[in-house]
């Protein structure tokens, strides 16, 4: 018999949890921790296990986010037309939605089931099964309709696409966004400069500009005492960055990346540019088995241009990949064309949502994701040789 149960704490969590066969650190207890103490203030994480009799076959994260239109816009244009989406956008999506995985990372880090016990038909069916009583609990405990629905984040070749019929049973629909920048690390490339040499002309000479305007930019590692003595200068960098996105569905608390170093130890690291021992940018990383995943970042805007701080982030990340002989690094869904031309590829994603509301369309429902996380016209660039 296949049943499930929601728990509301790590700690709370069955010891088999861990024991699963998973290769997603996103999905191990000490990062859950972690978010658990830092989850920004929208956001409560559900941890649901699949029982197969007594044992435990699958587990998912579902969190329930808090939609409130204000904290969704953050810089965006005032025109009329804009004016108009927004008001739009606002009556449907503002209020409680229901996500299956993380949202504040890119990627499917919120499902995984043993395939050697548990069909995935079956396995989704408990899912959405936990996603009514979740719906029900809320209802009955806050006072709140979930809104919306969503499986976040799974690339063309996810097996999870085989179960389409299951969602359109239960009204979800398939909606492309923005897609995942990915590097895969050749095994030839056992130093930075096996990669330097790979590239075309054009774009060695862009790598070499790029690291010479940072010449007076001094890069170290921060360790735990490090990030919790320099914290608010992390979190006002964090927040350069994060405000000038036109959406955003949450803030980070200003403890994040302090409880995250705490739990995860070597899998997070944290790396500062300095400039006239001035904490001026930093980005973190999280080591995930054979995947290197870029996380948050920060930098003071004024500096960025001049000293090229993004470029040499990305270049840092990648060096950090090859030195440390990761098979890939993924790099999200921002700033796609300067990701290509170091050598990412965009790997298609798609969501399944629904609103709850049977009246909204599916057209409606794809006109606010395209606007609040819109499929971006830009060139794919080629660099390598």
């Amino acid at each position: 018999m296949i049943h499930f149960k929601i728990y509301k704490s790590v700690n709370q969590l069955p010891n088999s949890w861990d024991a699963l066969p998973t290769p997603d650190f996103f999905l191990k207890t000490p990062f859950l921790k972690a978010l658990e103490q830092s989850c920004p203030k929208n956001i409560q994480t559900n941890y649901v296990a699949v029982f197969k009799e007594d044992l435990l076959v699958g587990i998912a994260i579902i969190q329930r986010v808090e939609m409130y239109i204000d904290d969704v816009f953050r810089k965006t244009s005032d025109n009329a037309l804009k004016r108009f989406e927004k008001a739009i956008i606002a009556k449907i999506v503002r209020g409680n939605a229901l996500v299956v995985g993380n949202l504040m990372h890119t990627g499917q880090h919120g499902l995984f089931f043993n395939t050697e016990v548990l069909k995935q038909a079956t396995y989704l069916e408990a899912i959405f099964k936990a996603i009514d009583a979740l719906t029900i609990k809320i209802k009955k405990d806050y006072k709140k309709n979930i809104r919306i629905v969503c499986f976040k984040d799974y690339f063309e070749t996810d097996s999870i696409h085989k179960n389409q019929d299951l969602f359109i049973k239960n009204h979800l629909y398939k909606v492309q966004v923005q897609p995942n920048m990915v590097l895969d690390i050749p095994e030839t490339w056992n130093t930075f400069e096996d990669y330097a040499f790979a590239l075309q002309k054009k774009y060695r000479r862009r790598y070499k500009t790029a690291v010479k305007k940072a010449q007076n930019i001094t890069k170290k590692e921060l360790s735990l005492v490090d990030i919790d003595s320099a914290s608010s200068q992390l979190y006002t960098l964090y927040l350069c960055v994060s405000d000038n996105a036109k959406v955003n569905s949450f803030v980070l608390c200003n403890k994040h990346f302090f409880n995250l170093k705490k739990e995860l130890k070597d899998n997070f690291r944290l790396f500062g540019y300095y400039l006239n021992e001035e904490l001026v940018g930093f980005y973190t990383l999280i080591l995930n088995n054979e995947v290197l995943e870029t996380y948050f970042l920060g930098y003071n805007p004024e500096l960025q241009h001049t000293n090229q701080l993004y470029l040499n982030m990305l270049y840092d990340m990648l060096n950090f990949g090859v030195d440390n002989r990761f098979k890939r690094v993924v790099y999200a869904r921002t700033a796609m064309e300067i990701k290509s031309s170091i050598g990412a590829k965009p790997h298609t994603m798609h969501i399944f949502m629904k609103h709850t509301n049977n009246f909204i369309a599916n057209s409606l429902l794809k006109f606010i994701v395209k606007t609040l996380n819109p499929i971006k016209m830009w060139e794919e660039r080629h660099p390598f040789k």
